[in-house]
Protein backbone atom coordinates (compact mmCIF):
# COMPACT_ATOMS: atom_id res chain seq x y z
CA UNK A 1 0.00 0.00 0.00
CA UNK A 2 3.45 2.31 0.72
CA UNK A 3 4.44 1.97 -2.65
CA UNK A 4 1.19 2.55 -4.15
CA UNK A 5 0.68 5.58 -2.88
CA UNK A 6 4.86 6.68 -3.86
CA UNK A 7 4.15 6.36 -7.00
CA UNK A 8 0.54 7.58 -7.13
CA UNK A 9 1.63 11.42 -7.37
CA UNK A 10 4.52 10.96 -9.94
CA UNK A 11 1.86 8.91 -12.32
CA UNK A 12 -0.50 11.02 -11.66
CA UNK A 13 1.60 14.01 -12.60
CA UNK A 14 2.63 12.65 -15.46
CA UNK A 15 -1.21 11.41 -16.68
CA UNK A 16 -2.40 15.22 -16.31
CA UNK A 17 0.69 15.98 -18.08
CA UNK A 18 0.00 13.82 -21.66
CA UNK A 19 -3.35 14.61 -21.12
CA UNK A 20 -2.90 18.82 -21.38
CA UNK A 21 -0.53 18.06 -24.17
CA UNK A 22 -3.03 15.99 -26.21
CA UNK A 23 -5.72 18.87 -25.70
CA UNK A 24 -3.34 21.37 -26.96
CA UNK A 25 -2.78 19.45 -29.58
CA UNK A 26 -5.94 19.09 -31.21
CA UNK A 27 -7.36 22.29 -30.32
CA UNK A 28 -4.09 24.42 -31.53
CA UNK A 29 -4.19 22.09 -34.65
CA UNK A 30 -0.57 21.90 -34.19
CA UNK A 31 1.40 20.11 -37.63
CA UNK A 32 2.67 16.63 -36.61
CA UNK A 33 5.85 17.35 -37.78
CA UNK A 34 6.37 20.55 -35.53
CA UNK A 35 4.86 18.35 -31.87
CA UNK A 36 2.46 15.60 -32.46
CA UNK A 37 -0.15 14.39 -29.77
CA UNK A 38 1.30 11.64 -27.46
CA UNK A 39 -1.74 9.68 -29.10
CA UNK A 40 0.91 9.29 -32.41
CA UNK A 41 3.61 8.97 -30.17
CA UNK A 42 2.10 5.68 -28.83
CA UNK A 43 1.43 4.41 -32.08
CA UNK A 44 5.08 5.62 -33.49
CA UNK A 45 6.29 3.27 -30.36
CA UNK A 46 3.97 0.63 -31.09
CA UNK A 47 5.05 0.66 -34.89
CA UNK A 48 8.92 1.21 -34.82
CA UNK A 49 8.97 -1.12 -31.32
CA UNK A 50 11.06 -3.61 -32.95
CA UNK A 51 14.08 -1.02 -34.71
CA UNK A 52 13.96 0.86 -31.23
CA UNK A 53 13.91 -1.98 -29.07
CA UNK A 54 17.37 -3.51 -30.90
CA UNK A 55 18.88 -0.11 -30.91
CA UNK A 56 18.07 0.54 -27.40
CA UNK A 57 20.17 -3.09 -26.26
CA UNK A 58 22.82 -1.85 -28.51
CA UNK A 59 22.84 1.31 -26.84
CA UNK A 60 22.30 -0.36 -23.50
CA UNK A 61 25.07 -2.71 -24.12
CA UNK A 62 27.50 0.28 -24.84
CA UNK A 63 26.21 1.63 -21.26
CA UNK A 64 26.46 -0.67 -19.01
CA UNK A 65 30.35 -1.76 -20.94
CA UNK A 66 31.05 1.93 -20.16
CA UNK A 67 29.94 2.29 -16.50
CA UNK A 68 31.91 -1.31 -15.98
CA UNK A 69 35.41 0.18 -17.11
CA UNK A 70 34.84 3.79 -15.40
CA UNK A 71 34.04 1.51 -12.67
CA UNK A 72 37.54 -0.48 -12.32
CA UNK A 73 39.74 2.27 -13.51
CA UNK A 74 38.06 4.93 -11.40
CA UNK A 75 37.99 2.63 -8.31
CA UNK A 76 41.59 1.52 -8.92
CA UNK A 77 42.76 5.20 -9.63
CA UNK A 78 40.92 5.87 -5.76
CA UNK A 79 42.39 3.09 -3.62
CA UNK A 80 45.63 3.52 -5.67
CA UNK A 81 46.23 7.64 -4.37
CA UNK A 82 44.31 7.52 -1.49
CA UNK A 83 47.71 5.80 -0.03
CA UNK A 84 49.38 8.89 -0.47
CA UNK A 85 48.34 12.30 -0.27
CA UNK A 86 51.32 13.74 -2.74
CA UNK A 87 49.69 11.10 -5.19
CA UNK A 88 46.05 12.51 -4.60
CA UNK A 89 47.16 16.26 -5.13
CA UNK A 90 48.50 15.23 -9.01
CA UNK A 91 45.79 13.32 -9.90
CA UNK A 92 42.24 15.02 -8.59
CA UNK A 93 43.07 18.08 -10.85
CA UNK A 94 43.64 15.91 -13.86
CA UNK A 95 40.29 14.06 -12.97
CA UNK A 96 38.55 17.71 -12.46
CA UNK A 97 40.09 18.54 -16.50
CA UNK A 98 38.48 15.57 -17.74
CA UNK A 99 35.11 15.84 -15.96
CA UNK A 100 34.48 19.50 -17.52
CA UNK A 101 35.97 18.88 -20.63
CA UNK A 102 33.00 18.37 -22.65
CA UNK A 103 32.46 14.82 -24.61
CA UNK A 104 31.92 16.87 -27.78
CA UNK A 105 35.13 18.35 -27.87
CA UNK A 106 37.34 15.34 -27.77
CA UNK A 107 35.02 12.91 -29.82
CA UNK A 108 36.18 13.49 -33.14
CA UNK A 109 39.68 12.81 -31.86
CA UNK A 110 38.74 9.73 -29.90
CA UNK A 111 36.99 8.34 -32.91
CA UNK A 112 39.93 9.14 -35.27
CA UNK A 113 42.52 7.04 -32.45
CA UNK A 114 39.21 3.93 -32.44
CA UNK A 115 39.02 3.98 -35.89
CA UNK A 116 35.77 4.73 -38.17
CA UNK A 117 35.51 0.77 -38.18
CA UNK A 118 35.41 1.19 -34.46
CA UNK A 119 32.93 3.35 -34.13
CA UNK A 120 31.67 0.87 -30.82
CA UNK A 121 34.87 1.23 -29.08
CA UNK A 122 35.14 5.23 -29.57
CA UNK A 123 31.69 5.50 -27.51
CA UNK A 124 32.30 3.21 -24.73
CA UNK A 125 35.37 4.42 -24.52
CA UNK A 126 33.64 8.39 -24.27
CA UNK A 127 31.00 6.91 -22.09
CA UNK A 128 33.52 5.40 -20.13
CA UNK A 129 35.01 9.22 -19.71
CA UNK A 130 31.73 10.69 -18.73
CA UNK A 131 31.07 8.39 -16.03
CA UNK A 132 34.32 8.26 -14.41
CA UNK A 133 34.72 11.05 -12.06
CA UNK A 134 31.51 10.30 -10.51
CA UNK A 135 32.93 6.99 -9.46
CA UNK A 136 36.69 8.10 -8.94
CA UNK A 137 35.38 11.01 -6.72
CA UNK A 138 32.93 8.99 -4.82
CA UNK A 139 35.43 6.45 -3.87
CA UNK A 140 38.00 9.36 -2.97
CA UNK A 141 35.54 11.29 -0.76
CA UNK A 142 34.41 7.99 0.94
CA UNK A 143 38.27 6.34 1.19
CA UNK A 144 38.79 10.12 3.47
CA UNK A 145 35.95 10.04 5.56
CA UNK A 146 36.76 7.49 8.34
CA UNK A 147 36.38 8.45 11.59
CA UNK A 148 39.21 9.86 12.83
CA UNK A 149 38.79 8.39 15.98
CA UNK A 150 39.45 5.24 14.45
CA UNK A 151 42.28 6.49 12.34
CA UNK A 152 44.12 7.52 15.17
CA UNK A 153 43.73 3.97 17.19
CA UNK A 154 45.17 2.57 14.04
CA UNK A 155 47.91 5.01 14.10
CA UNK A 156 48.04 3.55 17.48
CA UNK A 157 48.72 -0.08 16.69
CA UNK A 158 50.95 1.07 14.45
CA UNK A 159 48.63 -0.47 11.01
CA UNK A 160 50.30 -1.24 7.59
CA UNK A 161 48.73 1.43 4.89
CA UNK A 162 47.11 -1.57 2.93
CA UNK A 163 45.50 -2.68 6.35
CA UNK A 164 44.15 0.71 7.14
CA UNK A 165 42.36 0.54 3.61
CA UNK A 166 40.72 -3.12 3.98
CA UNK A 167 39.49 -3.07 7.70
CA UNK A 168 39.03 1.16 8.04
CA UNK A 169 38.94 3.08 4.58
CA UNK A 170 36.96 0.60 2.58
CA UNK A 171 34.06 0.24 4.73
CA UNK A 172 33.40 3.79 5.21
CA UNK A 173 34.06 4.42 1.32
CA UNK A 174 31.38 1.91 0.29
CA UNK A 175 28.32 4.23 0.44
CA UNK A 176 29.86 7.09 -1.22
CA UNK A 177 31.07 4.46 -4.28
CA UNK A 178 27.64 3.29 -4.08
CA UNK A 179 26.22 6.82 -4.50
CA UNK A 180 28.99 7.18 -7.27
CA UNK A 181 27.94 4.31 -9.09
CA UNK A 182 24.35 5.39 -9.17
CA UNK A 183 25.21 8.72 -10.59
CA UNK A 184 27.44 6.96 -13.01
CA UNK A 185 24.55 4.54 -14.45
CA UNK A 186 23.17 7.76 -15.60
CA UNK A 187 26.42 9.91 -17.16
CA UNK A 188 26.94 6.66 -19.07
CA UNK A 189 24.26 6.77 -21.19
CA UNK A 190 24.34 10.21 -21.67
CA UNK A 191 27.78 9.55 -22.69
CA UNK A 192 27.02 7.02 -25.29
CA UNK A 193 24.17 8.50 -26.93
CA UNK A 194 26.12 12.02 -27.09
CA UNK A 195 29.03 9.99 -28.38
CA UNK A 196 27.06 8.50 -31.09
CA UNK A 197 25.62 11.49 -31.88
CA UNK A 198 28.87 13.56 -32.41
CA UNK A 199 30.28 10.12 -34.46
CA UNK A 200 28.19 11.00 -37.10
CA UNK A 201 28.56 6.99 -37.95
CA UNK A 202 25.73 4.47 -38.01
CA UNK A 203 27.86 1.83 -37.45
CA UNK A 204 26.97 1.47 -33.97
CA UNK A 205 22.76 1.20 -34.36
CA UNK A 206 21.90 2.72 -31.10
CA UNK A 207 18.74 4.85 -30.54
CA UNK A 208 20.99 8.18 -31.06
CA UNK A 209 21.20 6.82 -34.71
CA UNK A 210 17.61 6.11 -35.06
CA UNK A 211 16.92 10.03 -33.40
CA UNK A 212 19.41 10.98 -35.88
CA UNK A 213 17.53 9.37 -39.05
CA UNK A 214 13.71 10.09 -37.34
CA UNK A 215 14.77 13.42 -37.18
CA UNK A 216 16.12 14.20 -40.88
CA UNK A 217 12.83 12.19 -42.06
CA UNK A 218 10.65 14.77 -39.88
CA UNK A 219 9.34 11.86 -37.80
CA UNK A 220 8.84 13.71 -34.92
CA UNK A 221 6.38 11.30 -33.35
CA UNK A 222 9.25 8.41 -34.20
CA UNK A 223 11.55 11.14 -32.63
CA UNK A 224 9.58 11.31 -29.39
CA UNK A 225 9.41 7.52 -29.66
CA UNK A 226 12.79 6.94 -29.16
CA UNK A 227 13.23 9.43 -26.62
CA UNK A 228 10.39 7.49 -24.38
CA UNK A 229 12.83 4.44 -25.44
CA UNK A 230 15.91 6.12 -23.74
CA UNK A 231 14.75 7.65 -20.57
CA UNK A 232 13.28 3.93 -20.42
CA UNK A 233 16.38 2.79 -20.80
CA UNK A 234 18.00 5.20 -18.24
CA UNK A 235 15.74 4.09 -15.66
CA UNK A 236 16.08 1.06 -15.58
CA UNK A 237 19.80 1.06 -15.23
CA UNK A 238 19.85 3.29 -12.58
CA UNK A 239 16.87 0.84 -10.66
CA UNK A 240 19.28 -2.09 -11.32
CA UNK A 241 22.46 -0.13 -9.92
CA UNK A 242 20.35 1.05 -7.31
CA UNK A 243 18.99 -2.69 -6.28
CA UNK A 244 22.52 -3.95 -6.25
CA UNK A 245 23.40 -0.79 -3.80
CA UNK A 246 20.79 -1.78 -1.69
CA UNK A 247 21.47 -5.85 -1.66
CA UNK A 248 25.28 -4.95 -0.95
CA UNK A 249 24.15 -2.37 2.21
CA UNK A 250 21.90 -5.60 3.66
CA UNK A 251 24.14 -8.01 3.30
CA UNK A 252 27.79 -6.30 4.44
CA UNK A 253 28.86 -7.17 7.76
CA UNK A 254 28.58 -4.04 10.71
Amino acid sequence: MKRLLDIAPPVGLTLILLLVWEAACRLLHLPIYFLPPPSDVAVALVQAGPRLATSALVTFRMALTALLVAGIIGTGLALAVSLHRAAERAVRPLAVVLQVTPIVAIAPLVLIWFGIDHAERAVVALAAAVAFFPIFSGVLTGLRSADPDLERLFDLYAAHPLQRLWRLRLPSALPFALEGLRVAAGQAVIGAVVAEFVSGSGATQGLAWRLLEAGNRLRTAEMLAGLVCLAVLGLLLNAAVAGIARIITRTRPR
